[in-house]
């Protein structure tokens, strides 16, 4: 692909089309690289400190009980927004999509399986018996589906369509099983009457669907309410954001134009986009990076674990496992899609990012949770450039294999 063209993907034909330029997957995925680029940047240039304070000062309500730092903020309320837009997108995969029967789910659901078990396996036999090992196994779990779905729409253009619909399917599952181990392993101890509240709000919520009830006047005062319980239950409150877009209708009635899931994804997906992911990336990617701390990620098994993780295990995971699936005939391969693309399309399956920063600040302390997350922007670099790399490669071979005139 030429400079030219690439930069006429990076660039909106006019204002008129800006908003359907803000659902693209390259607008998300370059501005979230932006987004971890300035807060590398930032961390580590002589205005470090106001980075520190800005991410560390606190903002409080207490009569809701809440008192969090600006960096907890876009951790806890910011990123459930992102979650939200990911349970829109899993219930329609769901209902109407690509998992929504079993044959069609099993090549994503198995490939998801392999990403998630091979990358934890590798991270434990390299890490175990090291301090935090415990806490960090999950750091390599996760696929950014952002970031992955930018990469291949910036340098994939002439890979099968169907190569977007695998790595769609598979990073959605794949996020699924990451959100449900935030859910079990990093929820210390429950208040049971606030996540009464929430399941109650979340009832109201699947209630308000099914009546057809179209008003953000009830919507929006029970999303708040969701999130609110979740956070005082002690649970991760970004849980509230799947749970309620997976309570979402996503079939149009008769003479409906839209469903509700299909409304609020064209119109939130722009702002998760634009301006909640880049934030969580803003303040969860500001990691100093000295001399001394670079080396001692050579040494770090724990680092060392999410990097060969990531980027080795993900790809074995995913790959193998379809692999596999496919020769034994479980499963059926995607239409167009050559094993050499699928191969291509695992590699960015090494691109953890924001669910793996997340799980780095769960899992682990300040100063070990700063190595990890060194670990993951390295482990998501490298990844995005040997998948990019991968794709061109195969981008090529389509090329010379399509009729003239095409």
């Amino acid at each position: 692909m030429s400079f030219s063209s690439t930069l006429s993907r990076l660039s909106p034909p006019g204002p008129g089309e800006f908003a359907r330029y803000l659902r693209t997957e390259t607008f998300g995925g370059v501005v979230l690289l932006v987004a971890a680029a300035v807060a590398l940047l930032w961390a580590n240039s002589p205005w470090s400190d106001s980075y520190v304070s800005l991410r560390d000062a606190h903002i409080g309500m207490s009569f809701l009980n809440l008192d969090l730092t600006v960096g907890h903020w876009a951790q806890e309320a910011v990123l459930a927004v992102f979650f939200f837009v990911a349970g829109l997108e899993l219930k329609r995969e769901i209902v109407v999509g690509e998992l929504s029967s079993a044959r069609q789910a099993a090549l994503p659901v198995i490939a998801a399986a392999g990403g998630v078990i091979v990358p934890i396996g590798i991270f434990l036999l390299i890490a175990h018996g090291t301090p935090g090992a415990g806490q960090a196994w999950a750091i390599p779990a996760a696929t950014d589906i952002a970031f992955a779905l930018g990469v291949l729409a910036l340098v994939g253009s002439r890979i099968p369509s169907s190569a977007r619909v695998f790595l769609l399917a598979l990073a959605v599952v794949d996020d699924l099983i990451a959100i449900a181990i935030i859910a079990a392993v990093f929820t210390e101890s429950i208040n049971w009457w606030a996540l009464l509240v929430a399941v109650a709000a979340c009832v109201a919520y699947a209630l308000a669907q099914r009546a057809r009830i179209r008003t953000p006047l009830l919507y929006v005062p029970l999303a708040l309410i969701t999130w609110v319980a979740m956070y005082n239950a002690g649970i991760h409150a970004t849980i509230a954001g799947v749970a309620l877009g997976l309570l979402t209708r996503v079939r149009a009635d008769p003479g409906e134009d839209c469903s509700p899931a299909g409304r609020l994804e064209h119109r939130i997906q722009p702002v998760s986009a634009a301006i909640c992911v880049p934030l969580f990336a803003l303040f969860a990617a500001g990691v100093p990076l000295t001399v001394s701390a670079l080396g001692d990620l050579a040494t770090d098994r724990i680092a060392i674990g999410i990097v060969v993780g990531l980027v080795v295990g993900k790809t074995i995971g995913i790959f193998g496992v379809s692999f596999v699936a496919i020769r034994m005939k479980w499963v059926a391969r995607p239409d167009g899609l050559s094993l050499r693309d699928m191969l291509a399309v695992s590699i960015l399956g090494g691109i953890g990012f924001t669910v793996s920063l997340l799980i780095a600040e769960l899992a682990l302390p300040t100063g070990e949770a700063d190595a990890a997350k060194a670990a993951v922007l390295l482990s998501s670099m490298a990844a995005s450039l040997l998948g990019a790399a991968a794709l061109i490669r195969r981008g090529r071979v389509h090329a010379a294999t399509e009729p003239a005139g095409t």
